[in-house]
C-alpha cells in the first residue's frame, strides 16, 4: 500500500501535536509514506521581515492562492526547501524514520509549465489578466525515482516547488502537488492534514463524499478548505482509490485517517 501525506502548516508548529511523528513510524512502512509539506504561512512571515510584501490573488473559481514575482519564488523556495523542509526532516529522523528530503526540483520530481497570464478576480469582483510571474501548473511527476526511494524504506519529503521547461523555479500549490505526486505513484490514498476535523458544512464535519459530491460542494466552500477538495477530485481522477481530508491535531492523525476514524473520506463510489 502506498500513502500519499499532505500536512500544511499549521500542523508543523513546534508542539501542536506531538504525537504525529511517533504516528508517522507506526504507518510509515506499512504504508510507504510519502510527505509532501505545506508552509505558506512560515514563507509570508519569514519574507515580510526581509521587507518583501506578499500579494494575495482570487481566481474566477474562488482559488486564492500566492502572486509568485521573481523576489518571491527565491524566498519560497529558501524557506520552504531550506528551513521547513530539513527541519521535518530532522525531526522524522530523530524518530528513527529515514527520511530524505527534497523539492520538486530535485530529479524533476515535479515539472510544471510557468503560466504566462493569470486571470484574477478583482475588489470590484471584476475579472483581469495580468502577468503570470514564477506560478506553475504541474504537468508530471518523475514517479520512478519516488518508488526507487520508497521501496527501498526511504521516505520522500517533497517541498512544493517545481522545475520549468527552461529550469526556471516555480511555485506550485502544496495540495495539488501532493494529489499529482499521489497519481504519478498511483498511491492507494492521499490523506490532507489540516487544522479543521474534516469539510465543514454548517460547522458540522462531513464524513463522505463521492466525486460527483466533491465536485458539487466545491464552489460551497470556502478559502483553504477549497484546495484540498479540488486536490482531492484531482487525486482520484489521476487513479487514486480515496482521499481523507482530516484533523492534524488529534492523536495519531494519520492512522487514524487511513482507518476512517478521523475526517472527511472523498471515494469514487
Amino acid at each position: 500500500m502506498v500513502t500519499v501525506v499532505k500536512i500544511g502548516g499549521s500542523i508543523l508548529e513546534k508542539g501542536v501535536n506531538p504525537t504525529i511523528l511517533e504516528d508517522l513510524k507506526n504507518v510509515f512502512l506499512p504504508h510507504k509514506i510519502l510527505l509532501v509539506h505545506g508552509g505558506g504561512d512560515i514563507v509570508t512571515e519569514i519574507a515580510e521581515k526581509l521587507g518583501k510584501q506578499q500579494t494575495f490573488i482570487v481566481s474566477p473559481e474562488g482559488i486564492r492562492s500566492r502572486y509568485t514575482d521573481w523576489e518571491t519564488v527565491v524566498i519560497y523556495t529558501m524557506v520552504m526547501v531550506g528551513k521547513i523542509n530539513k527541519e521535518i526532516v530532522s525531526a522524522l529522523h530523530k524518530v528513527g524514520i529515514n527520511a530524505i528530503g527534497l523539492s520538486g526540483v530535485d530529479g524533476s520530481i515535479i515539472k510544471a509549465e510557468r503560466k504566462k497570464k493569470l486571470i484574477i478576480m478583482d475588489e470590484r469582483g471584476r475579472k483581469r489578466v495580468i502577468e503570470g510571474g514564477y506560478t506553475g501548473k504541474i504537468k508530471s511527476v518523475n514517479a520512478d525515482l519516488l518508488n526507487l526511494l520508497i521501496n527501498n524504506d526511504y521516505m520522500p519529503i517533497i517541498a512544493p516547488i517545481a522545475i520549468g521547461d527552461e529550469g526556471e523555479l516555480l511555485n506550485v500549490d502544496g495540495d495539488r502537488a501532493a494529489a499529482y505526486v499521489a497519481g504519478g505513484v498511483k498511491a492507494d490514498k492521499i490523506v490532507f492534514l489540516t487544522d479543521v476535523p474534516g469539510v465543514l458544512m454548517n460547522d458540522k464535519p462531513i464524513e463522505k463524499m463521492n466525486l460527483s459530491e466533491a465536485k458539487e460542494i466545491l464552489p460551497k466552500i470556502g478559502f483553504g478548505m477549497e484546495k484540498k477538495v479540488l486536490a482531492s477530485i484531482e487525486a482520484l481522477e489521476m487513479g487514486v482509490k480515496e482521499s481523507i481530508i482530516a484533523s492534524g491535531l488529534v492523536e495519531n492523525p494519520v492512522k487514524s485517517a487511513i482507518e476512517h476514524k478521523n475526517g472527511t473520506v472523498i471515494s469514487h463510489g
